[in-house]
């Protein structure tokens, strides 16, 4: 009989320790791949409209190319002195980030508010500069009107001209700010660059709009 009674007891504490094992993988593990899976809502502060600029190669580049996948939109110009090394930097930094394999769908689009200078040749090289994989990260430039009205429309952000900085760059004035794009064209978030905490979550949105929109489309153009 105190066999049986040991051997009860035995299993009495392996169930208890198999309890309490259950209780603590089943929110730390399996609770948050759930809510990972629930639809999330992102803003919608509109939609990008058609437009037709040119890329880093010199190539044609319609928003056609910005369908099927998120897109991470930023503004800069390559005679920049302030800003635009910091920012850029920093979608370089979001390009390593997210060279994984649920990650590689997101895309990164720099456009120039200083089209009357930045050609293709000068995108190249800031490019290059900035090792960006071209199959992910594209710089666009085109008439300053067409850039204009892309940057001041759809994305709500300034490109205004106010003298020559110290080193005698043109000192432009233009939005910090990075912009997520969906698949179906829709601007689904303004992220400010400055914050470290906005930045992680432009990503982790990004990655949700890459698992729930994977339609083939390849960057630059079908």
């Amino acid at each position: 009989m105190a066999k049986v009674a040991s051997k009860l007891s035995g299993t009495r504490v392996l169930l208890a320790m198999l309890t309490i094992l259950l209780a603590a993988v089943i929110p730390a593990v399996i609770l948050p791949n759930l809510v990972c899976r629930e639809d999330r809502k992102l803003d919608d502060l509109g939609v990008v409209p058609a437009f037709s600029l040119v890329d880093e190669t010199g190539q044609a580049f319609t928003e056609e190319a910005l369908r099927g996948h998120p897109t991470i939109v930023n503004f800069i110009f390559t005679r920049c002195d302030t800003v635009c090394p910091i920012t850029t930097m920093k979608m370089q930094r979001i390009e390593d980030r997210s060279r994984d394999k649920r990650g590689i769908a997101v895309k990164l689009l720099s456009i120039s508010v200083d089209p009357e200078h930045d050609g293709p040749a000068q995108l190249a090289a800031f490019a290059a500069k900035y090792k960006a994989n071209p199959e992910r990260w594209r710089f666009l430039t085109g008439k300053p009107a067409d850039i204009k009205a892309l940057v001041e429309g759809p994305f709500m952000s300034p490109m205004d001209r106010e003298g020559v900085t110290t080193s005698g760059a043109p000192n432009i004035v233009h939005s910090g700010y990075f912009f997520l794009v969906d698949g179906e064209l829709k601007i689904r978030g303004a992220y400010d660059s400055n914050d470290v905490h906005r930045l992680d979550q432009l990503l982790h949105d990004a990655r949700y709009l890459a698992r729930t929109q994977r339609d083939g489309y390849r960057f630059g153009g079908t």
